[in-house]
């Protein structure tokens, strides 16, 4: 098998984007916006202005955040710079706009047909492209190569799981790996797993999300309203379908009788669920509904969060988030946090943000996206690893019960946090010295 049918199979698969992007975009309309631009027709939007073009793909939120922090530094060290940036969500998009400046461009990622990616290339004619994290998409890479653009992979990581996918398509990922001009992995694991998929990994320069500073003053007011707060709070961070509805069926128990003393406490916090995805913030709130709580939502708060109601009320009230760009706020009203996607099998969310507010974690088995983070924060103190969401809320009740081991925690969080950053220095360092000798 060959790239052909690869290129095939994406030609045949346009209707079908189409079809879902519009699905999609009935529930989160920024999918609706030029949708045509996917496909390489880009209307009146003019090229990048002059200078040097420097192209970045941020799929997401989270890598957008990521990229943020390279932006700025290359700002300065690229005066003539002009930023390209490319997305494939939502999310990612509107996350992205934050970072524009007079000149820049921003625009969907090319599907992944030689022509669509052609058009991208010769509209906009980059100096170099930078790709966040997991992005690879054969070819691009190709038409990288062709056009003798440098092409590298920036904060890059691959799980076991995923690279067991990519060994079963090896005709398909071997190539696309191989073609990358330079690849800067996060983790000595990422590391070899890369080079194992054929890329020329240059270095091993750690998470450019722990160079991020949380934004001071939500981290601040949220933890002023901790401290007005009557009860401890828990956060349920980023979580996932199915993860809800197995944490409101052990609260909803909690309040029985027959109940041991662990459980009994955590009845007693005040919950804050913040899902991962806005899409899913109705469905959450019907939820909590369902399951008996009394709701209030953060997109109905004035300026701090409702009384809360006294210990042993029947009808318990959950704090649901629903806001973006809140999160830092969040992280700073909680005593400790649950980490979304980590107690279904999705491979966790990342809980680096979670240790620079200072927040512990409390993290079920499934963390396979960011292994050495997890593995990491575990052994600092910082998280705790649990095997389900019952053995969760044991964990909470230890460590909201005790004042010892709570602080002890926040600040295995905070040394945790600190004592790995560094990586958008070397990155940084590595763009430069790439095109200069490109």
């Amino acid at each position: 098998m060959t790239r052909r049918l690869y290129t095939f199979l994406m030609w045949l698969a346009q209707p079908w984007l189409r079809r879902k992007l519009a699905r999609r975009g009935q529930r989160e309309p920024g999918y609706l916006e030029a949708m045509e631009e996917r496909f390489g027709h880009y209307g009146d939007k003019p090229p990048a202005a002059a200078g040097q073009v420097v192209w970045l793909h941020a799929v997401s939120l989270g890598e957008t955040r990521a990229a943020a922090l390279l932006v700025a530094g290359l700002r300065q060290r690229l005066p003539g710079m002009r930023l390209l940036l490319t997305h494939g969500t939502a999310t990612g998009r509107a996350e992205g706009a934050k970072l524009l400046q007079a000149g820049d461009i921003q625009t969907w990622q090319p599907w992944d047909t030689p022509v669509v990616v052609a058009r991208f290339l010769d509209h906009f004619k980059p100096r170099i492209g930078i790709l966040m994290e997991t992005e690879i998409w054969p070819n691009l890479v190709a038409a990288c190569a062709r056009s003798a653009l440098p092409l590298v992979l920036a904060n890059a990581r691959l799980s076991e799981q995923s690279m067991r996918k990519a060994r079963r398509l090896a005709w398909l990922a071997a190539p696309a790996y191989r073609g990358l001009t330079a690849v800067w992995a996060q983790t000595p694991d990422d590391a070899l797993r890369l080079s194992a998929l054929g890329a020329k990994v240059q270095g091993v320069f750690g998470n450019l999300k722990f160079d991020a500073a949380p934004d001071a003053e939500l981290l601040a007011r949220g933890r002023a309203w901790r401290q007005r707060a009557g009860r401890p709070v828990v956060m349920f961070a980023s979580s996932r379908e199915g993860e809800e509805a197995a944490l409101l069926r052990l609260l909803s128990a909690a309040s029985g009788p027959g109940q041991g003393e662990s459980r009994s406490v955590a009845s007693e916090v005040q919950w804050l669920i913040v899902p991962r995805h806005p899409q899913r913030f109705d469905e959450v709130a019907a939820l909590i509904a369902q399951h008996g709580f009394a709701l209030s939502r953060r997109s109905l708060w004035r300026d701090a969060p409702p009384a809360m109601p006294g210990a042993g009320e029947r009808r318990r009230c959950i704090w649901l988030g629903d806001s973006l760009g809140e999160m830092a706020l969040y992280y700073g009203l909680a005593d400790v946090a649950l980490l979304g996607g980590s107690f279904e099998p999705l491979g966790g969310q990342n809980l680096i943000e979670a240790a620079a507010c200072g927040c512990p974690v409390v993290m079920g088995p499934h963390t396979f996206n960011f292994v050495e983070a997890a593995e990491l924060a575990a052994a600092s103190g910082a998280a705790v690893r649990v095997e389900n969401m019952a053995q969760a809320l044991d964990a909470v009740s230890i460590l909201v019960g005790n004042a010892a081991p709570l602080q002890a925690a926040r600040r295995a969080a905070d040394a945790f946090a600190g004592s790995n950053r560094g990586a958008t220095e070397r990155t940084l360092t590595a763009i430069k010295e790439l095109l200069a000798a490109w």
